[in-house]
């Protein structure tokens, strides 16, 4: 919901600021006060197409902010997120300049964005009809959308079945021709796989066989010098040629000390270290006479595991770096080679699928086109009843659905709105059917029959009164005000018929200083309210038959008045 309006420079409004609430507003003000300056400040904040001689004379820059309420419209506050504005106590502050030059910026939040960026953001939230304006229920989407959300659940609920079964079957088709069409390739696959699978498996690796067999290469293949060191170290720690040796040494450090630890503690402990180490060096020398004597030159087992070691070699060269990796890929391609060597049996099984999928999705098809048929009628006869009230009383709307051989994202189904305007004549899309004022009375009409369908939580009707006067301005009114039961509702209008509707009346007044004109933006009280509305009936303010004709207007409109 708007908030606020905030208007700079823009026409004939210098400075001006509007605050804004639930229920219908209405903007009056006389001719050439500016008025559909508002409008045109809206369709600014709403990523509008900018003109640069809108800026006002004299001025730069003009400049519009608008605060908005989106508490109920998590989405926009997102968009605000992603284009890095802030949106503080669930308003967000949209803005907009247009420079004398023609230049034009966006903002959401206090963030730069684009402005085709910031009518995307600002789509759900204002609909805007006035005779200048791209009213959004004339694009055909819009009017489905409307269609389905007047339907009701039963509808809504057909259209979400549908799109699933729709998804469902975009899918199965998508895999269908990725495996025919590519039945080639995966056959080409399939014996590569194979050819490979059968090179691991002829030579039926092991984990971590070929870290095992690099050691014992290195082994066999120094055999001769690990046993000569091997050898001497032994001979170093216990010598069989009566040399001196380690153990030799040790133990004439133990009895030396031995013989004088009854006289030191601390040469006890030295001598009980030394016989610790004795035996340390007993079992090493035992260890490495063991390892000498199981040394042997073994020219054939060599040969063996070097002729193993070129096998693996040749299997790491092309399924992996290791052992343990080709045997990873062994694991993986059999099941993709079960996968493919499957491709016929899951041809059939996807082409099985395809056909029950379009039976259902026809069969939902048709009992959505259905379910819209039945109520594009009742929403036909609904608006055609609304515009006998609003002065016209011979035409006719007619919500047209056609069903197409193609199946969409949102069924097959195509709707029209028409007009025709009036006995006799041929109903013709609204684009094309309906005058300015004929069109913006059309829009209401159908924004009344929508109420609290639609996702705008905002209407603007500029000029939806032309042409009307009367019992007929007296009807708008009261639609615009039962349209303000469930939307926020803001209308520029001349009339005071339906002025007298309004919860809160905002009058563009202007001031002429002798050089430059300007307008401003005052809400008015309830005396102001009845001053206004006679001035709008009589062009006279202060007349007394003007002014109790204003507070008969007011007291019979106000029982149906949004905000009483």
């Amino acid at each position: 919901m708007l908030e606020e309006i905030r208007i700079e420079q823009l026409g004939v409004i210098d400075s001006s600021t509007l605050e804004l609430g639930p229920g219908l507003t209405v903007i009056t003000g006389e001719t050439g006060a500016g008025k559909t300056m508002v409008v045109t400040a809206l369709g600014l904040l709403l990523g509008g197409r900018a003109d640069s001689g809108a800026v006002r004379t004299g001025a730069r820059t003009a400049r519009v902010e608008g605060t908005v309420r989106v508490d109920a419209l998590p989405g926009v506050a997102d968009e605000v997120d992603d284009v890095g504005g802030e949106v503080e106590d669930d308003r967000v502050v949209l803005g907009r300049t247009v420079s004398a030059e023609g230049r034009s910026r966006a903002f959401a939040g206090g963030a730069s964005l684009p402005i085709s960026r910031l009518a995307d953001l600002t789509e759900p939230l204002v609909a805007v009809h006035g005779q200048s304006d791209q009213h959004r229920l004339l694009r055909p989407a819009a009017q489905l959308g409307a269609l389905d959300r007047f339907a009701g659940a039963p509808v809504v609920d057909l259209l979400t079945r549908y799109r699933d079964l729709h998804a469902e079957l975009r899918a199965t088709e998508h895999e269908l021709d990725d495996v025919t069409t590519h039945a080639r390739d995966r056959a080409r696959e399939a014996d590569l796989l194979r050819f490979g699978l059968d090179e691991v498996t002829q030579v039926a690796p092991q984990p971590g066989e070929d870290v095992e067999l690099a050691a014992e290469e290195a082994r066999l293949g120094h055999a001769d010098s690990l046993r000569v060191a091997a050898e001497g170290a032994r001979e170093a720690l216990s010598s069989e040629l009566d040399r001196p040796d380690a153990l030799g040494a040790v133990a004439a450090a133990r009895t030396a000390l031995e013989g004088v630890r009854e006289h030191d503690p601390q040469a006890a402990g030295l001598a009980d270290r030394v016989a610790e180490l004795s035996y340390v060096l007993a079992d090493l020398a035992a260890d490495v006479a063991s390892y000498a004597s199981a040394l042997e030159t073994d020219p054939a087992r060599l040969a063996a595991v070097s002729e193993r070691r070129a096998a693996l070699v040749a299997l790491t060269r092309k399924y992996g770096e290791t052992i343990d990796e080709v045997l990873a890929w062994q694991e993986h391609s059999a099941g993709r080679l079960l996968e493919l060597d499957g491709t016929d049996e899951r041809v059939e099984e996807l082409r099985a699928a395809r056909d029950r999928l379009e039976s259902e999705l026809t069969a939902v098809a048709d009992e959505l086109s259905s379910g819209r048929e039945e109520a594009a009628a009742r929403l036909g006869d609904e608006v055609t009843a609304e515009l006998a009230d609003l002065a016209m009383p011979h035409a006719r709307v007619e919500v047209v659905v056609t069903r197409r051989e193609r199946f969409g994202q949102s069924g097959r189904d195509e709707v029209d709105f028409r007009l025709a305007a009036n006995v006799g004549g041929e109903a013709r899309p609204l684009a094309k059917g309906a005058s300015g004022g004929e069109l913006s009375r059309v829009m209401l009409a159908l924004e009344v029959a929508l109420a609290g369908t639609g996702p705008a939580p905002t209407f603007v009707f500029d000029e939806v009164d032309a042409g009307v006067g009367g019992a007929a301005a007296v009807e708008v009114g009261r639609r615009l005000a039962r349209l303000a039961h469930s939307s926020q509702v803001l209308v520029v209008t001349h009339l005071p018929q339906v002025a007298a509707y309004a919860d809160r009346h905002v009058v563009v007044a202007k001031t002429d200083d002798g050089t430059v004109t300007s307008s401003g933006l005052t809400v008015l009280d309830d005396t102001g309210r009845e001053r206004e509305l006679s001035r709008m009936m009589a062009g006279m303010s202060e007349s007394d038959n003007a002014l109790a004709h204003a507070r008969e207007l007011l007291e019979t409109a106000l029982p149906a008045r949004a905000c009483g």
